[in-house]
């Protein structure tokens, strides 16, 4: 598989506008492990070689453990998440899965019980960023594998 645009490199004005959702997100209340986690979980239902490989690395880096990774495509059925990251998972991937239909009141209310209202508007704008960033590395064909942890970091200072 060959890129076939770098936008980061040629789109770099565009691309401001996504750094800053990741800026903002990385001073959200919302904990950068579950964050990581919403990444990667997006990343595997939208087939992002490359946020996969990104995102198992710095999950990694950061303490997560291979099980959870493992078993995260069957998180409703591993004992190893918490309520929270269990809405969180939930919330992501009706967010994701649009086409399958609007996000179910069940999963909003279970969302509601583990966020506030700023938190899950937070946690809706990383579905979002997420998502377009898997598009973007998706269309353009972003090699995966090269990754090295925090070579991405957002400076938060």
């Amino acid at each position: 598989m060959k890129q076939r645009i770098n936008a980061f490199e040629k789109g770099s004005s565009a691309m401001k506008a996504m750094y800053g959702l990741g800026l903002y997100l990385a001073k959200s209340s919302i904990e950068q492990s579950l964050l990581n986690l919403i990444y990667f979980r997006v990343s595997q239902i939208n087939g992002c070689a490359y946020c996969l490989d990104m995102h198992s690395k710095d999950l990694r880096a950061r303490g997560e453990t291979e099980q959870r990774l493992y078993v995260l495509d069957a998180w409703r059925e591993a004992p190893f998440y918490t309520e929270r990251e269990r809405a969180a998972l939930a919330w992501a991937e009706a967010g994701t899965k649009v086409t399958e239909g609007h996000v179910p009141d069940e999963i909003y209310e279970e969302a509601r019980k583990q966020f506030s209202e700023e938190e899950l508007i937070d946690l809706t704008l990383a579905v979002i960023t997420i998502n377009s960033y898997n598009r973007i590395n998706i269309a353009f064909r972003v090699e995966a594998g090269a990754y090295q942890p925090s070579s991405h970091a957002v400076q938060t200072k």
